[in-house]
């Protein structure tokens, strides 16, 4: 039930037919916003959701059965319970859960729309088997406490330029930056260099402010940036380190081979 191996032709087939019906499905809820589409297909969307739910359904319970494969050194309802609360789990059970609670319990039809929606998920199934996504959740994971670092500069940065605004700005313009919580959306605007200008200072202190939060910004904005970059140098770095050793070994004894040897 994990990704195929090179030559291993069963696994490929099984792998692409998933993937291609993820895809598929991804497609399936774009068409169904359009409501002249979901109005005139309606029925097929319902047998093609039907019958999708049902064999992702096969496929995670195939893989909590076979679950004690992926982590052979733990007893058998260790390694399911692993594998139920890892992250591509998760995934897959959120992907067909919305299906299922409707049916075990009356709903509002608005919380309805929201669990729907959750189906977009699925595209996230795709990770197992794409080596790019699966490169971009390792870079993430490896990099994840410098970015949490960066995250609580941001937050009290976010929270700092927000507290300043209000006292500057609301006695000028109380409708605009009533409070901090509301002065937060200028702040956020501002330090990601977006800029909508429905909210802007008009005192001179506030013009001199917001000219020196908007370029913490520029700064803010490049250091996930340039620590993701850092991480995906240094998981490229790793690559070609195990391709190099693997290039290495002899192919029929499975030894490595000496330079000494040429």
């Amino acid at each position: 039930m994990e990704k195929a191996k090179p030559k291993d032709i069963a696994s490929l087939i099984f792998d692409w037919s998933l993937m291609l019906l993820i895809t598929l499905n991804v497609l399936s809820i774009v068409l169904e916003s359009f409501a002249s589409v979901a109005l005139a297909y309606k029925e097929f969307f319902i047998v093609f959701e039907t019958t999708s739910v049902i064999i992702f359904t096969l496929e995670y319970m195939l893989r909590l059965w076979t679950s004690d494969l992926k982590y052979p050194n733990k007893y058998k309802m260790v390694s399911l319970l692993t594998f139920a609360f890892s992250t591509m789990a998760i995934i897959d059970l959120l992907s067909i859960l919305p299906f299922y609670i409707p049916l075990a319990t009356p709903i509002d039809f608005r919380i309805l729309r929201v669990l729907r929606l959750t189906r977009i998920l699925r595209i996230l199934k795709i990770g197992r088997y794409s080596e790019s996504l699966a490169l971009i959740g390792r870079v993430l994971k490896r990099s994840r406490s410098d970015l949490l670092v960066t995250l609580f500069i941001t937050f009290l940065l976010l929270l700092l330029s927000s507290s300043l605004m209000y006292f500057v700005e609301n006695p000028a313009q109380s409708d605009k930056f009533p409070n901090i919580v509301s002065s937060a959306w200028w702040t956020i605007i501002t330090l990601t260099t977006v800029g909508y200008g429905d909210v802007y200072p008009i005192t001179i202190l506030g013009k001199i402010l917001g000219g020196f939060i908007a370029l913490l910004g520029i700064g803010l904005v490049a250091l996930p940036t340039g620590i993701i970059s850092s991480g995906f140098m240094e998981e490229i770095r790793i690559k070609q380190l195990k391709e190099g050793r693997e290039s290495q070994v002899c192919p029929h004894c499975k030894l490595a081979i000496s330079e000494d040897w040429e």
